[in-house]
C-alpha cells in the first residue's frame, strides 16, 4: 500500500537534523505498522494518515533524538530517550497511540499484540 503521508507532512511536527536526509524509511515503518495495526473499520482513511503522519515522526525521533537539556559552558547536552517505552518514548509515539480511537497502537505498545503477530495478521 503506498504511503498515506509525505516527507514535508511529517517536517510539519518534527524538526530533523541537517543530518537526516530521507524520512522514507520512518515513513515506511509507521504504514507498516499502521497496516497492520490499526485495522478497525471504525478509523477513517484521514484518521490512519493522521496515524501515520506522527508514528512517522516517532520513528524519525528515535534515529534523531529530541534535545532535553543543552548547556553552554562547560558544553553538556542529554536527549528525550528512555529505553522500554516503545510508542511511549516520544511524545509523537504518545500523540499517535491516543489519536487512534481503536485503541489498537495502545494495546499494542502495551504488549498486548506482540511483533510476530503483528506480521502474521498481514505478511
Amino acid at each position: 500500500m503506498a504511503h498515506r503521508v509525505t516527507a514535508d507532512e511529517v517536517k510539519e511536527l518534527i524538526d530533523v537534523d541537517d543530518s537526516v536526509t530521507n524520512l522514507y524509511p520512518f515513513i515506511e515503518a509507521a504504514n507498516r505498522t499502521i497496516n497492520n495495526i490499526c485495522t478497525s473499520t471504525n478509523l477513517t482513511a484521514a484518521d490512519k494518515k493522521e496515524i501515520e503522519r506522527w508514528l512517522s515522526a516517532h520513528f524519525t525521533a528515535i534515529r534523531d533524538p529530541l534535545r532535553a537539556n543543552e548547556k553552554a559552558g562547560p558544553v553538556s547536552e542529554s536527549f528525550q530517550y528512555k529505553l522500554g517505552l516503545g510508542l511511549r518514548v516520544t511524545t509523537y509515539g504518545q500523540q499517535a497511540i491516543l489519536l487512534d480511537h481503536s485503541g489498537a497502537l495502545g494495546r499494542w505498545a502495551d504488549g498486548k499484540k506482540t511483533l510476530a503477530s503483528m506480521y502474521t495478521l498481514n505478511p
